[in-house]
């Protein structure tokens, strides 16, 4: 089994003629290992090229900058990741890299700024780099749309209206992510990572990597498969919020990464990960549940998923959180 490549042309807005045949093949992929390549993705080149340049000077910032705008010194989670901060794998040893966090730029008085629920607020940004905010930001817009199109074609996936998920996505959650991995160091033994074997949180990634790869996926067998970069496509994957909307019809599997193939060089990704409103319901959707049985998942807030990922695999930031 590969990691199939969808053609998102002819099916970017609503009601688009290709839009039937595209929710098929997500559906297909979805069932086995929840991920897929997407082309024709509507985001130009010219734009992702431009937000690795800014990835890169982000993360060349001072160090003693970097320590000053560390991520858990905001109460939104935005700023800094330092080397090792996190372990995805509580098997292995703390992960090989280094990350700056951002997204949407909520004003003061928005109630979930207020209720200082998680992600939601301002964002740290380095002094250094001036053109970051604004760059950052229409980034995530255009993500956004993407995710929103493809959560519509989900919709229709699972045989409801193409718009069923679009009150979900009001005031979403959504981070966007600048990954730095270094070599994969000489010697490293079996429990050394880029980033640990996990699966991610949240409903859908998209993710754009250089050219370097790295990227590995378990599929449906157990074996790990690599997500060899396709230019001009991104890597879409889905979170643990599908399987609990889906009554585990559809897959979130796990991945890793392993620097390995960069000839010494760092390995660069830019994951950004959209997830619904923080008070969103998550339970089983229409048809996904067969009569006479209790859904797999007990129901929960997307904000409460959230909140309970990130005590996992943090020691500290997600404290001050408000469920």
């Amino acid at each position: 089994m590969s990691i199939p490549v969808i053609d998102l042309q002819g099916a970017l807005t609503l009601g688009a003629p290709r839009s039937a045949e595209v929710a098929a093949q997500m559906r297909a992929a979805a069932m086995a290992s929840g991920f897929f390549y997407v082309r024709h993705h509507g985001v130009p080149a010219e734009q992702v090229q431009a937000q690795f340049d800014l990835a890169r000077r982000l993360l060349d910032v001072p160090q003693a900058t970097r320590e000053a705008l560390e991520m858990h010194r905001s109460p939104s989670l935005r700023g800094y990741e330092l080397m090792g901060a996190q372990t995805l794998d509580a098997t292995a040893r703390p992960d090989l890299k280094e990350s700056f966090y951002c997204g949407m730029a909520y004003p003061a008085d928005h109630p979930y700024v207020v209720a200082g629920y998680q992600t939601y607020g301002h964002n740290q940004w380095p002094a250094e780099v001036p053109e970051a905010p604004a760059q950052c930001e229409a980034y995530i817009q255009a993500m956004l749309a993407l995710s929103r199109r493809l959560m519509q074609l989900m919709a229709l996936s699972l045989q409801l209206p193409e718009t069923w998920f679009d009150p979900t996505s009001d005031s979403p959650m959504v981070t966007l992510r600048m990954i730095r991995y270094p070599a994969h160091p000489d010697g490293a033994d079996e429990r050394t990572f880029g980033a640990g074997a996990h699966t991610d949180w949240g409903a859908i990634t998209i993710l754009a990597q250089d050219g370097h790869g790295g990227l590995e996926v378990q599929m449906p067998a157990g074996d790990w498969q690599p997500a060899t970069p396709i230019e001009g496509c991104f890597v879409v994957n889905l979170g643990d919020m599908i399987p609990r909307w889906t009554n585990g019809l559809y897959h979130s599997n796990p991945h890793r990464v392993r620097n390995v193939h960069s000839s010494g060089a760092p390995r660069y990704s830019i994951p950004f990960f959209y997830e619904p409103d923080y008070l969103a319901r998550i339970e089983a959707v229409p048809g996904t549940v067969p009569a006479g049985e209790a859904p797999r998942f007990a129901p929960c807030t997307a904000g409460e998923h959230l909140v309970e990922m990130y005590r996992r695999t943090y020691a500290t930031g997600a404290e001050t959180a408000a469920p």
